[in-house]
């Protein structure tokens, strides 16, 4: 660096060491690593550059210079695709001005009504620029502090010197376009021959054509051949393969030839020189240091920009930054994006010079948008005071024209109309995009207007003009007769260059009435442009038209006939300018700019002949033009376009009907209209289809006069604000039914801001009702708004219209008044348009009421119809500003005379206006209009009362009241007496009753006599003995018959063992709601599972029903029948898998994948004499003296050939006790063979889906699975009712209970189906675990083992021990009792050690009272401490802590044999008061204190005890070797969510993904589960899962919850609802904003919120095992017709 310092030329000095530098790290290797080459370029070439830059070691130069200067006031961070960005709604000076999420964290905007979206990539943070924001500019990171300039010396010089030398260089090098050679200066001293084949990216060929290329080009494999196409695609350009030229040749050339066979375009592919391509590598490194260095200092930016803009010292040749600019569409996308995010604030000073140009070589480009530099003019033409520069000294408007209409030039016609038939959709697109700069520049209107800007926004509103000349009438259409359409013509283009210019029209008119001068002149210009595209002359001369004594000479003109165009955007625009010169009140003097003698017919005509054209269309006349009509008309009236198209059509009929005589106008309407000859004559027809159009298109003629006089809501038209037209229309729509806020929103028109003004105006006209668990918040409108509802508001489509007078006849009859939709009183219009109103009481109008009215009282059906009669009182509006005129003036003064014209026009003849009206009340046809009629003649009256001067208020009042008062006083009298009537009748029943229960009781009195005193004592006591469940004082199973319906033939059948058998549907499914150790999988191969159940619950089986029975025959005839329909559904494998035999329920849809065989439970009853007998005999060591002798015969028997086969008992009680042993044994209970059956298909799922393995009904683990699946789904059960606050019994719906009886019978009659043999081996492992004499070495400790499931497997099995080879035994009720008893009792001792061992809150205060529990507790735990070498603790700690951690297990103990033997509970566990635990142990026949067990059985367990404690497993436990669980476990839920989504939105902005570095968007993925963030939808995540590639969630959804997934994705607010690999469904987020609803996609971008109840539904969804149901529904409901790759999420 000191040798460039001295040297003469320092610059040439450094590019010769660049030039010698770089060949030597650059692309020395086909892949080169990387990191290493990063660090080597970092070390050789970027540190000695940043020396020379500060004149001293960097890092030091650096403090120094960040010491001198403060932080810049511009945040300026360049958005990724995909990154959150933020507006302020209250704020913003436009939509287009957004924060960074760090930005907007730290701002004061948080507070206010902001929005969120996704950015596209490429834009810019706006904080810290003043001119984007009202208030609040600048976070409080970048408050504006006064940057200071450098002030190291020489640091400025030496930062010019080496930005000049690197910057050329750069800049060369990304323009270079010569592929072997380098600039002279460049050339390296030893030219290698070493090249490089280049692949580039483009538009035309897909992922997998590119990989197929490069496979069988460049001879590599699918991985390295994918892993080129993604770089390609990511960077643009990608080295393929590096040799000597002709190889590369060769590899260009095959290359080429197999891209052309499967598209018509090669893929662009070049070759490189070895030194080009290092160069040009090392200028893309130089962008992102230049980015880095001028971060550093204001200084420095200063500096780049001064170097980037000067011209070249060679003179022909522009500055760098131009350069740059005009090659940006021949860069590939690296270059680009390096570019546009380096040079942005220099580039934007230039792109105004070189527009035309970069947007032609855009429209040719094949590059997206976003990384085209024509991207960047949003932020440039956004900035007020630079838009408005850009107007006066460059003419940007006219230039923007200019280039729209260049490239659309290829589409005019010979009379010079656009006509875009066969037009290139893509290349129409990209010149689109150019309006959006026209929309940007008028954005923010100017409040001060200079000369010079006058002249120039009126020089390109005059170039606009001539776009719109070319559109003006453009694509006209013809009627089609005789045969349909042929092909149907282009209209897409035509709409969608309008839906463009929607906004910038408006604008448009925004900037000229914001001064007066430059209103007037747009208006005159806009004239001339009108009568120069209106001066084509009609086919016909001009004729005299007579009606009513009234002559209208006008051209003859037929829509049907000659051809029409929808586009009128002169016209429109035109109508528009002049409602501004009536709002600001420059209309005065428009005589100075136009000629008064101007043909507001002429101005008309156009939108008159397209309104009529939609009315023919809607009366069926044009169905032969095909449906590209039908759209057009819908799109004209539709919000999209509606007030550019529609309703400027209308205020331009307005301003000619406030021009020309009233008589004059309708008779041009109705000639339009087509229908002069049929209000003039008697012209007639037969030809039903021909009257079925005049009636139709009188319908609409009535309703477009009912528009012009009604519709007054235009600022200018009336005295009105554009509030109050946002309140009418709200109003409006919320009378068609209650509606979302973003229903709303689409029903309203967007400002350029896309604002719609609702939330100003919603609180005045509607009530919100907030959502439920599902669904959305919903406007209701407002009582006192209803009077402003118009049936015939101009807004609504024929639906809506239904609709709304639907609802509002319905409301009004349930508020008891009439029927009458009366119009509501429409505000006065303003002076210019004050005349419109004679249209109501002009001759034309008298005549065509007379002629309807007419003919629906002589009834000729044809002629008339039921909606022209409907809209003769609105048609009738007349006698309202009649009786405003008269409230306001004398009669003298009032020259409108609509009742005087309505009563005596025809009166005569009894057929005026009046008198038709007042004999069409007797019509039956036209009921449904009587009200409304009543009404109207009701109106007559009034204004006839107040011509005559007289009181109207009494006689009025009368009327008015009557159907709103009087009629519902007399509906309450009728309500009263009928309740009073209704109650005598209910107390003359009751009576009734009474006597006949006394009659019953004096006839049978004997019977009352006779019943002992005792009885009812006896009855409690027998009730109170009935609850128990275990033990030798068990209740009695009730023997109740159970009928039921099979769902599918309806018939009834009583569940019988011998019957044929009936099946609950169910769904049986792995899962992790209970897991302990989230993450945890359980190997099929490990020595324990699935015998023994570990303690955490890592994975269970869940066997879950809906209730709904079927015949067992049924089923199997259903579900063949489903498996052969739905094969040949599309994409049926995402819904259902028939492999894995599921199938939707017939009745519910749920979906299941098995049938649970309903078990009658046995009815037993016990002898409690014997069981007594029994009990004194069979203590708890004798149980287990004898179990151990059984369980040595068994041993015996399979190791040997002795026949010791004696039962249990038998030969230790033979000489005690001889007539004992009839006592314990009976003979097996037997089945059908259709029950059976169903055993063995509910077994086999259960056991292929719990382990993950195939069908084997034989294998020795399907009894254990039973039982797993039996003892996990009680447990989750429990779990639930705990989780939830209920009770344990009586909370259950009846499905939840019907199902988890049917598994427990299940599992306890499985055992039928299995080896008798393998169960007693089964039932002997499990015995191991409780009595260590009988264990083996793999036998688990009392900390490995889940309790409850082995007390379900020991209860479940025992009955092999009795089975005898020649006959089928099973245990007395009896032996059940005790074994059952002596079960429980040690599993439950086991378990109170379990919880002692586990525990570890040891922090207990010693001291308080203790009673004899609390010392029994001492004892053990002393004894256990013994064997432990634990410390003392006090008693009530110990109780405590046991106690809590047993209930559960106690709990699902109650669940288990409730549904087991069908013994009651008590009422204590139904209810949540009481003494509970003290009710729960009684139940179970448990001491009312665990404890007291251990006091009992003092003998037996202490041994026991001393050798749970030994064994090596707890040893390493309690050294904090191993991990235990402590009780009661924990309760899994969801993760907790931030309130706010924006801190969730903050967390994936922060997001890194852990197996890659760059900045292509990610999609972040919470699980909801574990609170993990996953890299979801990207190649980078993707691993291997069972031999198949998965994604990243797919593959986290396998060990978290066992292939079950509930996943939030960030950025798109979107649940997905996971089930497997190959099934998900979206699931809305439970986050709202503050309407109610959600927001998918960020679509409508509001500040949302959690929902606590949603998030607890879909933790109820979780925990109820539903998520699999709720993904098979969604997806049953959706027809997917293409199929989502759900594993690749």
């Amino acid at each position: 660096t000191q040798i460039w310092r001295d040297a003469a030329d320092c610059g040439a000095e450094m590019l010769r060491f660049v030039v010698e530098q770089v060949p030597q790290i650059y692309c020395l290797e086909v892949e080169s690593n990387s990191q290493e080459e990063e660090e080597v370029v970092q070390s050789h070439l970027l540190q000695p550059l940043e020396c020379f830059l500060f004149g001293e070691d960097p890092q030091a130069g650096l403090e120094k210079l960040q010491q001198g200067s403060a932080s810049s006031q511009l945040c300026g961070r360049v958005f990724k695709e995909g990154e959150t960005v933020y507006s302020c709604r209250d704020c913003a000076i436009d939509p287009t001005c957004v924060l960074c999420m760090d930005c907007f964290q730290d701002s004061v905007h948080k507070g206010h009504r902001y929005k969120m979206h996704a950015s596209s990539g490429g834009g810019f943070c706006d904080c810290g620029d003043l001119e984007a924001w009202k208030t609040g500019p600048c976070c409080s990171k970048h408050d504006p502090g006064a940057p200071t300039a450098m002030e190291t010396p020489g640091l400025r010089e030496r930062a010019q010197k080496l930005f000049q030398v690197l910057l050329r260089y750069a800049t060369d090098l990304l323009v270079w376009e010569e592929s072997y050679e380098l600039a002279a200066e460049l050339q390296p001293r030893v030219k290698e021959d070493t090249y490089y084949c280049v692949l580039y990216n483009d538009e035309h060929h897909s992922y997998d054509h590119v990989i197929y290329t490069l496979q069988r080009s460049v001879q590599c494999d699918h991985s390295e051949a994918h892993t080129h196409t993604a770089l390609i695609d990511k960077e643009g350009r990608r080295a393929v393969k590096r040799g000597k030229l002709r190889s590369c040749q060769q590899a260009k050339d095959l290359i080429r030839s197999h891209s052309e066979h499967i598209s018509l375009q090669p893929l662009r592919v070049e070759i490189l020189h070895s030194a080009v391509m290092a160069h040009q590598s090392f200028a893309m490194r130089l962008g992102t240091w230049f980015q880095q260095i001028i971060g550093y200092s204001v200084g420095f930016r200063q500096v780049f920009c001064q170097v980037a803009l000067e011209p070249s010292s060679e003179g022909d040749q522009p500055s760098l930054i131009s350069r740059l600019m005009l090659h940006d569409s021949r860069l590939y996308k690296g270059k680009k994006t390096l570019i546009h995010t380096s040079f942005f604030l220099y580039i934007k000073m230039h792109l105004c010079f070189h527009y035309k140009q970069l947007q032609k070589d855009y429209t040719l480009d094949d590059h997206e948008r976003s990384i085209s530099i024509t991207a960047l003019s949003v932020q440039i033409f956004t900035v007020p005071t630079l838009a408005r520069q850009l107007i006066e000294e460059g003419n940007v408007i006219k230039v923007i024209v200019d280039t729209v209409m260049e490239l659309l030039s290829e589409h005019l016609d010979a009379n010079h109309r656009f006509h875009f038939q066969g037009y290139n959709s893509d290349k129409f697109f990209r010149i689109q995009v150019i309006f959006h700069d026209l929309r940007y520049i008028l954005i923010s209107k100017p409040s001060l207007w200079t000369e010079e800007l006058r002249t120039q926004f009126l020089e390109g509103f005059r170039v606009f003009l001539g776009l719109l000349h070319c559109m003006q009438g453009m694509e006209e259409v013809k009627r089609q007769f005789g045969q349909h359409i042929e092909v149907e013509p282009e209209w897409e283009a035509g709409f969608s260059i309008q839906r463009q210019l929607r906004h910038i029209l408006v604008m448009f008119q925004d900037w000229c009435s914001s001064d007066e001068t430059v209103l007037l002149l747009s208006f005159r210009e806009c004239h001339r442009s009108l009568m120069r595209c209106n001066n084509q002359p009609f086919q016909s001369e001009a004729t005299d038209y007579y009606m009513c004594k009234h002559i209208l000479h006008v051209s003859p003109y037929k829509v049907s006939q000659e051809p029409v165009s929808i586009h009128l955007p002169i016209s429109r625009a035109l109508a528009g300018l002049y409602v501004q010169l009536c709002y600001t009140g420059a209309v005065r003097r428009l005589h100075e700019f136009m000629d008064p003698s101007c043909d507001f017919t002429w101005f008309a005509e156009h939108p008159l002949r397209c309104v009529v054209l939609a009315a023919q269309v809607s009366a069926e006349m044009w169905r032969r033009n095909g449906l590209s009509l039908v759209s057009q008309v819908y799109y004209y009236h539709d919000v999209k376009c509606r007030d550019e198209m529609y309703d400027k059509d209308v205020i331009m009929l307005q301003i000619a009907a406030s021009k020309m005589d009233p008589n004059h106008f309708i008779m041009l309407i109705l000639q339009r209209f087509e229908l002069f000859d049929v209000f003039n004559g008697s012209l007639a027809s037969k030809d039903q289809e021909l009257l079925k159009q005049w009636n139709r298109l009188t319908e609409e003629m009535l309703y477009l006069l009912i528009i012009i006089v009604g519709e007054r809501y235009v600022p200018g038209i009336s005295h009105v604000t554009k509030e109050d037209v946002t309140m009418r229309e709200v109003i409006h729509l919320l009378c068609i039914q209650p509606m979302a806020h973003s229903s709303l929103v689409k029903g309203l028109p967007e400002n350029e801001s896309h604002e719609t003004g609702l939330e100003t105006v919603i609180p005045k006209v509607a009530t919100f009702k907030k959502p439920g668990v599902s669904g959305h918040g919903l406007y209701e409108v407002k009582k006192e708004c209803l009077p402003e509802f118009n049936p015939f508001f101009f807004h609504y489509s024929k639906s809506q219209h239904s609709k709304a007078e639907d609802a509002q006849k319905k409301r009004r009859t349930q508020e008891g008044s009439d029927k009458a939709l009366r119009p509501p009183v429409p505000p006065p219009f303003c002076p210019a348009f004050s005349s419109i109103v004679h249209l109501l009481c002009c001759d034309i109008l008298i005549h065509i009421l007379r002629r309807v009215l007419q003919r629906a009282v002589e009834d000729r059906a044809t002629y008339w119809t039921e909606a022209m009669i409907q809209r003769v009182p609105f048609a009738c509006q007349g006698l309202l500003e009649e009786k405003a005129q008269l409230g306001a003036s004398t009669v003298e003064q009032v020259t409108f005379d609509f009742s005087l014209k309505a009563r005596t026009i025809g009166s005569e003849h009894s057929k005026s206006v009046f008198h038709l009206l007042s004999k069409m009340t007797a019509l039956p046809s036209l009921e449904a209009q009587k009200d409304m009629i009543k009404w109207t003649l009701q109106m007559f009256e009034m204004v006839k009362c107040l011509r005559e001067k007289s009181s109207p208020a009494a006689s009025m009042s009368v009327e008015q009241t009557k159907p709103e008062e009087i009629v519902p006083d007399k509906d309450k009298a009728e309500r009263k007496r009928k309740a009073e009537a209704a109650k005598l009748h209910r107390q003359k029943i009751m009576a009734q009753m009474s006597a006949m229960q006394k009659n019953f009781i004096e006839s049978h009195k004997m019977l009352y006599d006779n019943m002992p005193e005792s009885s009812q004592g006896d009855c409690a006591m027998e009730l109170g003995e009935l609850c128990v469940a275990v033990g030798p004082q068990r209740g009695s199973t009730p023997a109740e018959r159970e009928v039921l319906t099979c769902i599918l033939c309806q018939e009834e059948q009583e569940v019988q063992a011998r019957s044929p058998a009936m099946v609950l549907t169910a769904c049986v499914q792995r899962s992790t709601v209970l897991t302990q150790c989230r993450g945890k999988t359980l190997a099929n191969n490990e020595t324990m599972y699935p015998l023994f159940m570990p303690p955490d619950l890592a994975v269970g089986t869940h066997t879950g029903s809906c209730g709904h029975v079927m015949h067992a025959t049924c089923w199997q005839k259903y579900f063949e029948a489903v498996q052969n329909t739905t094969r040949n559904r599309l994409h049926a494998e995402l819904i259902i898998d028939l492999e894995n035999g599921e199938y939707m329920c017939p009745l519910c849809k749920s979906l299941c994948n098995t049938v649970v065989p309903l078990i009658p439970l046995e009815p037993l009853t016990l002898n409690y004499e014997n069981a007594e007998l029994v009990g004194q005999l069979l203590t708890l060591p004798r149980w287990i003296q004898i179990l151990s002798a059984r369980i040595k015969g068994l041993k015996s028997v399979t190791q040997g050939p002795g026949k010791d086969s004696c039962v249990i008992s038998q030969s230790h009680l033979r000489g005690e006790s001889p007539g004992l042993l009839q006592y314990l044994l009976i003979f097996r209970r037997k089945y059908s063979d259709s029950i059976a059956e169903m055993l063995v298909v509910c077994a086999t799922t259960v056991h292929r889906v719990g382990l993950q393995t195939g069908p084997n009904e034989l294998c020795p683990t399907v009894p254990i699975m039973s039982w797993n699946t039996c003892a996990f789904t009680i447990q989750a059960i429990e779990n639930l009712l705990q989780e939830e606050d209920k009770t344990l019994f009586g909370s259950l719906q009846n499905r939840q209970l019907a199902g988890l009886k049917a598994v427990v019978q299940f599992s306890a009659t499985q055992r039928l189906k299995s080896s008798q043999a393998v169960i007693q081996k089964h039932f002997t492992d499990m015995l191991g675990a409780l009595l260590p004499t009988m264990s083996s070495e793999s036998t688990p400790s009392i900390l490995e083992v889940d309790f409850f499931h082995l007390l379900v497997g020991l209860v479940l099995a025992i009955p092999a021990l009795y089975q005898e080879e020649a006959v089928d035994l099973q245990p007395s009720a009896v032996s059940s009792a005790y074994n059952h008893l002596y079960i429980l009792h040690l599993v439950t001792m086991a378990h109170v050690v379990q919880v002692l061992l586990s525990s570890t809150d040891d922090t207990a205060v010693f001291g308080g009272e203790e009673g004899q529990a609390e010392r029994a507790a001492v004892e053990l735990y002393a004894a256990v401490s013994q064997c432990t070498g634990g410390s003392d603790v006090s008693g009530s700690s110990v109780a405590d802590r046991v106690r809590r951690g047993v209930t559960p297990f106690l709990r699902c103990a109650a669940l288990f044999f409730n549904c087991l033997t069908g013994v009651p509970p008590p009422e204590e566990l139904s209810s949540t008061t009481g003494r509970y635990l003290r009710a729960l142990c009684s139940y179970l026949a448990l001491p009312c204190d665990v404890f007291q067990l251990f006091q009992e059985h003092r003998g037996t367990v202490f041994p026991l005890l001393q050798r749970w404690c030994g064994h090596p497993a707890v040893t390493k436990a309690l050294k904090g070797e191993m991990q235990t669980i402590s009780y009661p476990r924990k309760r899994n839920r969801l993760i907790e969510l931030p309130e706010d989504y924006s801190a969730l939105l903050n967390q994936a902005s922060h997001f890194q993904c852990p197996n890659s570095t760059d900045d292509e968007r990610k999609h972040p993925t919470l699980c909801l589960f574990c609170g993990t963030i996953l890299c979801s939808q990207s190649t980078c995540c993707h691993s291997q899962l069972d031999g198949e590639e998965v994604g990243a969630c797919t593959a986290h959804a396998a060990t978290c919850g066992a292939g079950v997934g509930m996943f939030l994705r960030i950025r798109e607010c979107e649940m997905v609802l996971m089930a497997s690999k190959t099934r998900g469904s979206t699931y809305p987020a439970p986050y709202l904003d503050d309407y109610g609803e959600t927001d998918p996609q960020l679509g409508r971008g509001n500040p949302l919120h959690l929902c606590p109840e949603r998030y607890r539904k879909l933790h109820q969804l979780w925990q109820q095992h539903c998520i699999l149901e709720e993904i098979a529904r969604s997806l049953e409901v959706v027809n997917v017709m293409f199929a989502f790759e759900w594993q690749m999420l």
